[in-house]
């Protein structure tokens, strides 16, 4: 993984608060457990209110996790101003989530001015191994205040 140099030196913190400014995280029991710039790694207990009809972890969960994981390791290199939305992604589902414990690793491939390009991976964990049970590739975009006319500067006479 290339390292990155992130454009606000408060990325940390700027990140914490926006992933602890989401109440479905803390609905899903989602939390951070690792931060860097571009990388990210969350993690969830099993619970039985997030199950489908044959007891897995709901896809829908995962695909949740995985995307919060790049959204939050794209918004480490986005600027202070930033905020970030989910433009896109694609969820390749590898196994049955069944597990104690699932993380959800996500990495920047290549940051951009207004969009960023993510990988991420999730993992279920029981009984001390783990088992990768999804992936995910996600394009992630940096929302940036709009200047309006008001704020624009004076047109210089031609």
């Amino acid at each position: 993984m290339a390292a990155y140099e992130p454009k606000n030196p408060g990325y940390r913190a700027a990140a914490v608060a926006t992933f602890d400014g989401q109440p479905a995280m803390h609905t899903l029991g989602i939390v951070i457990v690792r931060l860097a710039p571009g990388e990210v790694e969350l993690a969830m207990l099993h619970s039985p209110a997030l199950t489908q009809q044959n007891g897995f972890i709901h896809a829908g969960i995962i695909t949740a996790g995985l995307d919060n994981a790049c959204g939050v390791a794209a918004f480490t290199l986005m600027p202070r101003e930033a905020d970030i939305l989910t433009v896109e992604f694609k969820t390749t589902l590898l196994a049955p989530a069944r597990g104690e414990r699932f993380v959800f690793k996500a990495e920047v491939v290549k940051p951009g001015r207004t969009l960023t390009f993510c990988e991420a991976k999730a993992f279920a964990e029981q009984d001390g191994k783990s088992k990768l049970i999804a992936t995910m590739t996600g394009t992630l975009m940096a929302m940036l205040p709009r200047v309006t006319a008001s704020q624009a500067p004076a047109a210089i006479p031609a």
